[in-house]
């Protein structure tokens, strides 16, 4: 097949620089535009040395008739909350969209609107698909336009999915995770800062945090889930990587292999989610699209772990397995690619 012609809105920050580490080298695409409006002009190795050699890109300021993009297959935006509501709608019909901010994740306005504190998307919201792969396969394929899950809720979603889609979840399900520094963005602000965060701890928007509405409205699509989720973030002192325990009851007694069984059936085309012997370690899956899952239960609670790339599987890798589905092609194409050890 012809090339993935692919333009990034927002290439400058460590989203957009994941995508272009990972499809420069993706054998069925073309980045034909990266835009960034503060290094217009800029060779993209300039801002990203790691990319140093790899490629001859140049940041471009975004195009303001977007019209203009028929050329392209599809765009991805990795811009701040707010600024692909006005953009998307404006794209050529033939173009494809795939937002890594929170613009487009929540159905309900006024939900929306009370953690985001921005205007809804309206009727257009629902154009769009929910794009945590390993639970909505069907749909991303036949899809125009993703929201591409948040990080704490992808590996929130995944740990907790199966337990949803099955009934088995009773009473409260308590969330506990934690994130690296560079989960709050390029641009340092108080508090997220690296240097504040390098021999700290604490948390941060208890019982506020946006992906609480992300996460309650995806799994009720997977299942009858209508349980309290008491969700808490927690800053780790680490650049990269996010771990999720997840706490909860089940309505029947479940053996260790019982709940292992569960998983592994649920995931059973997953080749991004896997089964960790013991507690997962975020350091075997930073720069990886990789899932790790330990779950564990004494009966009739269960705790189930998880680890992910806050900046692969929390954002850049989950949207090119998305945009691999969306033109046909085998979602792990690209993103075969190991951790570093140690």
């Amino acid at each position: 097949m012809s090339k993935i012609r692919i333009a990034i809105f927002g290439g400058s920050g460590y989203g957009g620089s994941e995508l272009l580490r990972i499809l420069l080298f993706h054998p069925n695409a073309e980045i034909v535009l990266v835009t960034a409006n503060e290094h217009a002009g800029k060779p993209v190795s300039s801002v990203h040395r790691n990319l140093n050699s790899l490629t001859e890109l140049m940041f471009e300021k975004a195009p303001e008739d977007l019209g203009s993009l028929s050329y392209v297959d599809v765009v991805f935006f990795g811009l701040p909350h707010g600024q692909a509501l006005d953009l998307i709608p404006n794209l050529p019909p033939s173009v494809k969209a795939i937002d890594l901010s929170g613009d487009f994740r929540i159905d309900d306005a006024e939900t929306f609107e009370a953690y985001y504190e921005i205007k809804h998307a309206g009727e257009f919201q629902s154009k769009f698909v929910y794009g945590l792969t390993e639970t909505n396969r069907d749909a991303i394929i036949s899809a125009q336009y993703i929201a591409n899950p948040g990080c704490f809720a992808t590996a929130t979603a995944l740990a907790l999915a199966p337990l949803a889609k099955s009934g088995l979840l009773t009473g409260k399900v308590i969330v506990d995770a934690k994130t690296g520094s560079s989960g709050s963005g390029a641009k340092p602000a108080a508090n997220t800062h690296h240097p504040q965060r390098m021999n700290s701890f604490y948390a941060y928007k208890p019982f506020k945090h946006q992906h609480v509405p992300e996460i309650v409205q995806h799994l009720k699509a997977l299942g009858d889930f209508d349980n309290q989720l008491v969700f808490m973030t927690h800053s780790l002192p680490v650049s990269r990587g996010i771990f999720a325990s997840c706490y909860a009851e089940t309505s029947a007694k479940l053996t260790n292999e019982d709940a292992l069984g569960l998983f592994r059936n649920f995931y059973s085309g997953s080749y991004f989610v896997r089964f960790a012997d013991g507690s997962p370690d975020i350091n075997w899956v930073k720069n990886t699209n990789f899932c790790d899952i330990f779950v564990h239960t004494n009966g009739e609670n269960i705790v189930v772990f998880s680890a992910i790339d806050n900046l692969v599987k929390g954002a850049a890798g989950q949207a090119v397995q998305n945009m691999n589905l969306m033109f046909g092609l085998d979602e792990r194409t690209g993103l075969i690619f190991p951790g570093g050890n140690p």
